[in-house]
């Protein structure tokens, strides 16, 4: 076979190929050339660099200001070696033909399924002596480049070899950090010349090409690269944002000549992906320089003037890493979070903004306000895609315009979305978004692309809301994704209604050792409410904020009729007979179906006080798929809604936690389970929300009915009780401190009425600090301080848990590969919360929407606990039955209707 004839893979080192040709398997594949790839991606990072933000906070991870050109250039040869072990033959000829071998078309049995990462490993750690001798050296590493870490990278002929934490951290872009230590055999057969293909040759090649293309790299008497693992860590997220945009074939399309000026086509479609997906916004920038937008409250949002709490938040200096909002539930903490971004993105602190919720239905409530919110800060012809990074909750508005999508061999994706809203690992790269704080959280912990995460998310204003909701687990984690954004120069903003002050110290002192001494309690009831917290270069602050002149007095009071539901469905027909909205919370989806059920029983011909969509009668809870759920988040809004739009007459909505979350509804009437305080005040939240709501006759004052198991929660520390706990206590499976228990029930009897958000401060300390529990297990007895001490064995397990999944920013790629190296325990074991297990299971063929009937479900979330453990291999298929339908997993039969998911 001549030159002509042979097909160009087989004798160029090339890093993209075609998929295989099923129908025609003669045709020759498309390879897009290695050295085209590396310059494709090493223009990449040359260009992120060029955006001011990304740069400084690049920087700032290694605890420099800024990055000087000559630092950068340095970084984007390490970026373009990423790929350098596609150089060896056992890769290279995975897509050759047998007839296109040498040596009589036999394929050596060492070359079957090389790769270009692991199987590189044994010459970067010298195990492979022959390779290892000749490869730094091809690469130029002795000619300048073992000089840039002040001779980091070393080797002698007894193996004791040093390695360069930056080019172990590129050759980590695949989204973990590579193993030194694994147990690959040396493979020195595919490192040599294989017919006409050789690996020397072309690192040679390569090694001569990264010189051309950053010279200004190889210049003499720069400083040495920042030796901070932090660096290393946030260069590594870099690095794979770089690869996968590098790989995208729309800016990069496949080239198989070799081309010696290539890097000038590099830098060119580089500079316009960049500008295409939205990390380079110079334009948007310009704008605002030239005809800044107004940025008064009342231009952003429909409300006349900012209230006491936004305007706190607006007037704490711009420039603090750390900013904590507490004020009462619906006192606009969400605008005042908004108002702030759009100060800090002016003010060129900020490139974007993560929004980040505790539940995904939250995440969709929370993001029109911010769509219509970024609608009015940015000109039509440059405002940003707003991303709804919620997976299952995706549609074509929650996108609509850039980061899109590439198909390459090395990646499936569906080529409908764009790319980053396309995939859960991309959500963080879009300059504006809204999703679940799991989604940024997982950039803290030891999971494929962690890296990725965090350092697309340093460059945008990080917003928590609602982190009283964060249990022992997750507020280390969060912690440690605090510690890494800031580390990097970044901002975050914290908000909660009911924050106790062991976790507002917490999150104060989160680049601190631990999480700093407790407040005595007189202090944290003293503190001000509502407030604004801060830290600084100067330290850490809380300051008043003022009244928001939302001031309610709610009359409160304990009935023991938490498992009497007929009892309840009677209290609750009577207020909506008399034209009360009336709101019921139960702890579990069994006792929000049990008391549903109730409710209809009793209510007889009256359904039309009972909570409607379409002309389904139903309830609001988390076990519905997430095209009902949509449904179900809108209309509950619409009939427990304000103003004009509010409906007339009684109704009444039953649901679970799912109606305290960002669900913007206002009841005249809450029947809720006892639960933690600071549990309690955000369902509270949901009642009398809206002053300018006409109220029925008898309901002009709040009411809320906390409904216990007893005047005696002793019961619930057994096993075995006689009833089903609901939540509370050891067994209960949502709220285990039965000591926070009694003492918010001790707050219900002590106080017929809680004015809220006078109250606020007091109510959550003496229900949650350490010093009211520890007398409350002092008064009660043994049974108390055992449970006190499981509980604490809790408390000190999830903490070790927690900090056995996250990333050790503070270990190199190098020497400490060891501590780096994510363990192979898998993902599947680590989470961004626990006890919270779920599994996704799909149909064979779509069923029908219970309340949209031009809607189809296609997949539903189920309890892992439902299965056993196992997850499922193959589809379900759904059977029509009235009003739903049903589906079975192995043995296990399932039903979906009108009262959600369950098991039959």
């Amino acid at each position: 076979m001549t030159d002509a004839e042979r097909p160009r893979y087989t004798w160029r080192h090339w890093a993209k190929a075609d998929r295989p040709d099923g129908d025609n398997p003669e045709k020759p594949r498309r390879i897009h050339l290695l050295e085209h790839h590396l310059a494709d991606v090493g223009a990449c990072f040359e260009q992120l660099l060029r955006q001011p933000t990304i740069r400084r906070r690049l920087a700032q991870a290694g605890g420099w200001e800024d990055l000087d050109g000559v630092t950068a250039a340095r970084l984007s040869v390490f970026a373009a070696l990423h790929d350098i072990g596609k150089v060896n033959a056992g890769f290279q000829t995975q897509i050759w033909r047998d007839e296109d071998l040498p040596e009589g078309g036999r394929r050596p049995q060492s070359f079957r399924g090389m790769g270009h990462i692991q199987d590189l490993t044994p010459v970067v750690n010298g195990d492979d002596k022959e390779t290892f001798a000749w490869f730094f050296p091809a690469l130029g590493f002795g000619q300048g480049i073992a000089g840039w870490d002040n001779g980091i990278f070393e080797w002698d002929d007894r193996n004791g070899v040093t390695v360069c934490n930056l080019f172990i951290a590129a050759l980590s872009h695949h989204g973990e950090p590579l193993n030194l230590g694994n147990s690959l055999p040396a493979n020195t057969r595919a490192w040599r010349q294989y017919g006409e293909l050789n690996p020397r040759e072309g690192t040679e090649r390569i090694g001569k090409l990264v010189r051309q293309w950053f010279p200004e790299a190889f210049a003499a008497g720069a400083p040495p690269l920042p030796d901070k693992a932090d660096f290393q860590h946030h260069f590594l997220g870099l690095c794979i944002l770089s690869d996968w945009i590098g790989s995208n074939e729309r800016h990069f399309p496949f080239d198989d000549r070799p081309d010696g000026d290539y890097i000038h086509t590099a830098r060119q479609r580089a500079a316009k992906a960049i500008a295409d997906i939205g990390l380079d916004i110079s334009k948007q920038r310009e704008t605002f320089g030239i005809r800044p937008p107004r940025l008064g409250f009342a231009d952003l949002f429909d409300f006349p003037s900012p209230n006491a709490i936004q305007q706190a938040a607006q007037d704490t200096p711009l420039d603090c890493p750390l900013v904590i909002i507490e004020s009462e539930t619906g006192s606009g903490k969400t605008e005042a979070a908004l108002w702030r971004f759009a100060r800090m993105y002016q003010e060129g602190l900020v490139d974007g903004l993560y929004f980040a919720l505790p539940t995904r239905a939250a995440a969709s409530q929370i993001y029109k306000r911010v769509k219509d919110f970024v609608a009015r800060l940015f000109p039509e012809e440059l405002r940003p895609a707003v991303v709804r990074a919620v997976p299952g909750y995706i549609d074509r508005d929650s996108a609509d315009g850039g980061l899109q999508d590439y198909p390459v061999w090395w990646e499936r994706h569906n080529g409908e979305m764009p790319w980053a809203a396309e995939s859960a690992k991309r959500y963080l790269a879009a300059q504006i978004a809204v999703g679940t704080v799991d989604q940024a959280m997982l950039g803290a912990l030891q999971v494929r692309h962690a890296h990725l995460r965090a350092s697309c998310l340093a460059r945008n204003l990080l917003v928590v809301d609602e982190v009283h909701a964060s249990d022992t687990y997750m507020r280390e984690i969060l912690a440690a994704l605090l510690h890494t954004h800031r580390a990097a120069g970044g901002y975050a903003l914290l908000m909660s209604a009911t924050l106790g002050s062991a976790s507002r110290q917490r999150w104060l002192s989160v680049d601190a050792a631990g999480a700093g001494d407790d407040m005595p309690l007189s202090d944290a009831v003293d503190a001000p409410y509502p407030a604004v917290s801060w830290v600084s270069g100067d330290g850490a602050g809380i300051g008043y904020a003022g009244s928001n002149d939302q001031a309610k007095a709610v009359a409160i009071a304990a009935q023991p009729a938490m498992h009497d539901f007929d009892q309840v469905a009677e209290t609750v027909l009577a207020a909506a007979a008399g034209g009360a909205k009336v709101l019921v919370i139960r702890n579990t989806v069994g006792y929000a179906r049990q008391t549903q059920q109730a409710l209809e029983t009793r209510a007889g011909g009256k359904s039309e006080l009972l909570f409607t969509v379409g002309e389904v009668i139903t309830l609001h809870h988390s076990r519905f798929a997430a095209a009902d759920r949509r449904w179900l988040d809108g209309e509950i809004e619409q009939q427990l809604g304000k103003g004009k739009d509010r409906p007339g007459g009684g109704r009444v909505v039953v649901g679970t936690q799912t109606l305290e979350q960002s669900l913007d509804i206002d009841a005249d009437l809450l029947i809720t389970d006892l639960c933690p305080v600071d549990v309690l005040l955000q369902r509270i939240g949901r009642l009398h929300r809206h002053p300018g709501n006409v109220r029925p006759v008898g309901y002009a004052k709040p009411r809320c009915v906390a409904l216990t198991p007893g005047a005696d929660l002793s019961p619930l520390l057994k096993s075995r009780t006689g009833q089903d706990p609901n939540g509370l206590g050891p067994y209960g499976g949502v709220y285990r401190s039965l000591h926070i228990l009694e003492a918010t029930r001790r707050l219900l009897k002590e106080y017929g009425e809680w004015r809220i958000p006078e109250m606020n401060r007091e109510l959550v300390e003496r229900a949650t600090h350490t010093a009211a529990l520890k007398e409350i297990t002092e008064e009660l007895g043994e049974q108390w301080q055992e449970h006190a001490i499981d509980l604490e064995g809790v408390r000190l397990a999830d903490n070790l848990q927690a900090d056995r999944g996250i990333i050790r920013r503070d270990k190199s790629f190098g020497e400490d590969n060891g501590d780096v190296v994510f363990p192979s325990r898998g993902e599947e074991n680590i989470r961004t919360r626990l006890g919270d297990d779920q599994v996704e299971v799909s149909f064979d063929r779509p069923a029908a929407s219970l309340f949209d009937p031009g809607a189809v479900i296609e997949r539903i979330t189920l309890p892992m606990r439902w299965l056993g453990g196992s997850v499922p291999q193959e589809p379900a298929t759904p059977t029509p039955v009235e009003g739903g339908f049903e589906f079975g997993i192995g043995s296990r039969k399932f039903r979906y209707d009108r009262l959600g998911l369950r098991r039959v």
